[in-house]
């Protein structure tokens, strides 16, 4: 029987997957496409804020890991970089949250995570998962937008 961690790992697997699928043939001008006045509007904005979710420096502490040292965080210069940086990120995340076992996955955060300590690891957890979904069919949402301009 599979425990409530691997379901989570399960569904991290199915969702990257399908949005790094959404993802193939991204190319420079489609990424940095603006389609108003709002950066967040972009392309370039979702993956970035993808990849600084998955790799934030909160996550191992968060998860009841110790601290790894946080990563430079430059802005790619092009799609190819951004998507790089996405799989190296997302690669992080689930290997810290596969080094969790199952009866600390349960535990409450603690004090390390202030206001959210109450809060269950498995909760965390599920709350960087539906970044992941909901960024992710944004970024799907624009790049429809960008190949039905006019």
């Amino acid at each position: 029987m599979k425990s409530s961690r691997d379901d989570v790992l399960d569904l991290f697997d199915h969702v990257w997957q399908r949005f790094r699928k959404r993802m193939d043939g991204l190319g420079d001008d489609e990424w940095r496409w603006q389609p108003g006045p709002d950066e967040r509007l972009t392309l370039r904005w979702r993956l970035e804020h993808i990849t600084e979710c998955l790799r934030e420096e909160r996550n191992g502490p968060w998860l009841g890991l110790v601290a790894e040292p946080g990563e430079p965080r430059a802005r790619a210069a092009d799609a190819a970089s951004a998507l790089s940086g996405a799989d190296a990120a997302f690669r992080r995340w689930r290997g810290q949250l596969a080094s969790v076992s199952e009866e600390a996955f349960g535990e409450r955060i603690g004090p390390v995570a202030g206001g959210f300590g109450g809060a269950t690891r498995r909760s965390f957890a599920l709350h960087v998962v539906d970044e992941l979904v909901h960024h992710g069919a944004e970024a799907s949402l624009l790049r429809d937008l960008y190949a039905a301009r006019g």
